[in-house]
């Protein structure tokens, strides 16, 4: 049994982790200001014996720093999330991704703790390739447009985490997340699928942003998970940088039509400019397609759920969620 601390495990990729950590007979040790996460994402394994939840913040050094005592491995997947939080609060964004991150690297150094660090396909910025592989170079934007703060402050999460393994052997794994999504993900910071699930059962219509040409690939969360696990299950991982998603793409256009067909009924379809939904200096990715071979080739797989089998997932919790409260929307925090 090993003893688990999980940063953000109150959010929708943490609690899913927690849930398998505990499930496979771990410890684990929950450690999230509820900012973007809820309780209500752990209520599953609330009173499950081995799980200790702890509310602070990883921006207070002395929380952190007693968060980390007596555990066995790190998942550090707290961050400032979303499209419309980071263009809204760059400050927030910077503050949160980089400072506690070096510190949790500098306290699991001590001890020489299995890492895994959470990292985004934000970091290859606006990279102009047709998919992109994890030695690719970063093409962030210019510092003027707020949304690159995000994919440059996680891209100096990864340098201090490579840094750590290379200069204190710190068995550092990082993942690159592309477009995670499941049951439990809400649409109140950008996230696309929930947003457009929403407003489809809703009765519509599902707004899409700019043209809807825009390319992504999404991957279920479960399959992610264990993206995760397995990575950290593989010594030889240790160093490395993985790009975790789905490879197979498609057009946001073309997504908001599957949600609407699946959903059913007369749901209209309508378009709006960026700049009305995230204001005037916002500068969006147009394509955003993982090469996963590295991922295969050290876990001997790779998120392969179809996206009519993740939909039809997250609209049937998404029903069962309305119909639990009362027909109203679940509260969204």
């Amino acid at each position: 049994m090993a003893h688990c601390l999980v940063t953000g495990g109150a959010g929708f990729i943490g609690s899913h982790l927690v849930e398998r950590l505990l499930g496979r007979g771990d410890r684990v040790r929950v450690v999230d200001d509820f900012s973007t996460g809820t309780s209500a994402n752990l209520a599953t394994v609330a009173d499950h014996p081995e799980l200790e939840i702890r509310d602070g913040s990883i921006t207070d050094p002395a929380f952190l720093e007693a968060s980390i005592a007596d555990v066995d491995v790190v998942f550090h997947l707290a961050a400032a999330v979303g499209v419309k939080l980071v263009a809204e609060n760059p400050v927030r964004t910077i503050h949160t991704n980089i400072y506690p991150t070096e510190s949790l690297l500098r306290l699991a150094s001590e001890e020489g703790l299995p890492f895994f660090l959470a990292s985004t396909s934000e970091v290859y910025g606006k990279n102009p390739k047709e998919t992109w592989c994890e030695e690719d170079d970063l093409h962030l934007g210019p510092t003027s447009r707020p949304r690159w703060a995000y994919g440059c402050s996680k891209a100096i999460d990864e340098f201090l985490g490579l840094a750590y393994h290379r200069q204190r052997s710190l068995p550092v794994v990082v993942g690159r997340f592309f477009n995670v999504v499941g049951p439990r993900q809400v649409g109140a910071y950008g996230m696309v699928i929930p947003r457009f699930v929403e407003q489809a059962l809703g009765g519509g219509p599902v707004i899409v942003y700019d043209d809807g040409s825009q390319v992504r690939c999404f991957a279920h969360v479960q399959e992610v998970i264990s993206s995760v696990l397995g990575l950290m299950d593989q010594p030889a991982a240790a160093g490395g940088v993985f790009n975790i998603g789905s490879d197979q793409p498609v057009s946001v256009r073309q997504l908001a039509e599957r949600v609407v067909a699946k959903v059913g009924g007369e749901i209209a379809i309508e378009h709006i400019a960026y700049s009305e939904a995230y204001g005037d200096d916002f500068e969006d990715i147009q394509r955003r397609v993982p090469v996963v071979d590295k991922l295969q080739q050290a876990i001997g797989t790779k998120p392969v759920m179809t996206l009519d089998q993740i939909l039809d997932d997250i609209i049937a919790w998404k029903r069962s969620s309305i119909d639990e409260n009362g027909g109203d929307p679940p509260e969204q925090s």
